[in-house]
């Protein structure tokens, strides 16, 4: 195995269990939702579990300034060994909170101690991640090497939806209810204990070692307020992708179940199905993208999910089984592999080294922050309203924005990773993207 490879292994690892712990929260939150909070109406019970998982994002800008700053000063390695143990920390929080039963609300406030650790971790880890792939890979397959942080992160979900599946057919409805749940918080801390030994001996990328760029100047904010244009086109595109992505996995299990109404197992199979196949396109299309461009697909996603996300989400909740509400998830998934696969190293190219870290994590942070995390909350609260349709349409409606970015923006695929990181940053030389 070459040295890229290695490094792409290890990077992909940890981002799976950093994943893991991440979505497992919301793929479970059907069976702890009671366990926290007085009794009520399921809806308002998971738009109270929804609201602490919102609040995890809204800690991802601290976590992206706090640890992008680490990623750029000391190093890839030293950041995403931080982010795992940080995810380690919560994973064990989540797994002991005390239910309102036992504690009342104090069990609320452990998980919400717990999420904001979750926030904190996941706000670093993306953008270490991006980058960490993105400058371990060859040059000409960027594309494909940095996409298996969404091949990981997927992965990571699969693991999770793979164990509630167990779970469902080992234990009673009952038992999931009362302690089940706990399971994968248990198994997530002792994943993450393995992966930060192997991020301990992981290698830094030559990109970051080679780099001359001023140590008093990395990773600050006054960097970054150099970049002030490419900071913003990370907000921007990630608006619509950010939005779409969490809707058709995070989410998709609990529309199935509390809109559809299809059985709790049957939607867990089916996101479990579908996410493997949008795993297996992630490579593929990022090595597309080292083909053709990184445009291309973006757009492609955009107009994608602009025209098909109100007829596909409306589909999906008369979808009545098991086979045509995997058809409709899968298409959904195909046009979202679109950004997921790239979008990685498209905000990783915008960035000199010296300020790559902060300079993906914080604007892809906050994007999150008002618009993925915040996704499965306001579905749900239109839910409650009453007006579920009006959703479908601010989904559509954020990707008909990043559309408007991605016609607009230059294409980042031959830019040299190295001579960027190399110029005196802020100069001409430094900030130079090549037109499409």
């Amino acid at each position: 195995m070459g040295q890229h490879w290695k490094k792409i292994w290890v990077g992909s690892a940890g981002n799976m269990v950093e994943w893991f712990d991440w979505f497992v929260y919301a793929s479970f939150a059907t069976y702890f939702a009671g366990s926290f909070f007085p009794e009520g109406n399921d809806t308002a019970k998971l738009m109270n579990t929804a609201g602490i998982f919102a609040v995890g994002f809204f800690m991802r800008p601290v976590g992206g300034w706090l640890l992008g700053r680490v990623g750029d000063r000391k190093g890839r390695k030293a950041a995403l060994t931080l982010t795992v143990t940080l995810m380690s920390a919560s994973a064990v929080l989540i797994a002991v909170a005390p239910t309102y039963a036992v504690a009342g609300y104090g069990g609320v406030a452990v998980l919400l101690v717990a999420r904001l650790l979750q926030g904190l971790s996941v706000g670093g880890e993306y953008a270490a991640s991006a980058t960490y792939l993105t400058e371990a890979s060859a040059p000409g397959r960027r594309g494909f090497a940095s996409s298996f942080q969404y091949v990981s992160m997927t992965a990571g979900q699969i693991l999770g939806l793979g164990i509630q599946i167990i779970l469902q057919r080992t234990l009673t409805s009952d038992e999931l209810h009362s302690w089940g749940w706990r399971i994968p918080f248990i198994v997530g801390a002792l994943g993450a204990a393995v992966i930060f030994y192997l991020r301990r001996n992981m290698l830094e990328t030559e990109a970051y070692e080679e780099s001359d760029t001023d140590a008093s100047e990395r990773g600050t904010i006054r960097a970054l307020l150099r970049h002030k244009r490419e900071a913003f086109l990370v907000i921007a595109l990630t608006m619509g992708g950010t939005v779409a992505y969490y809707t058709y996995t995070t989410y998709l299990t609990k529309y199935l179940s509390n809109s559809a109404g299809l059985p709790k197992q049957t939607a867990t199979l089916v996101s479990f199905c579908a996410l493997i196949v949008f795993a297996c396109l992630q490579p593929l299309a990022g090595a597309l993208s080292d083909r053709i461009g990184r445009r291309p697909l973006l757009i492609t996603f955009a107009v994608g999910s602009t025209f098909l996300t109100v007829p596909i989400m409306t589909m999906l909740r008369s979808a009545g089984s098991f086979w045509p509400a995997l058809g409709l998830s899968l298409l959904a998934l195909v046009v979202v592999t679109g950004y997921t696969s790239i979008n990685a190293c498209v905000k990783a190219e915008l960035f000199p080294t010296g300020i790559r870290s902060l300079g993906v994590a914080l604007p892809y942070a906050i994007a999150n922050a008002l618009f993925g995390g915040t996704a499965e909350y306001v579905a749900l609260w239109f839910k409650k309203g009453g007006i579920e349709s009006g959703f479908y349409w601010y989904v559509a409606g954020c990707a008909a924005v990043s559309l408007v970015v991605y016609l607009t923006m230059r294409e980042t695929r031959d830019i040299d990773l190295k001579r960027i990181g190399g110029a005196a940053e802020g100069t001409p030389e430094a900030d130079k993207v090549p037109a499409s």
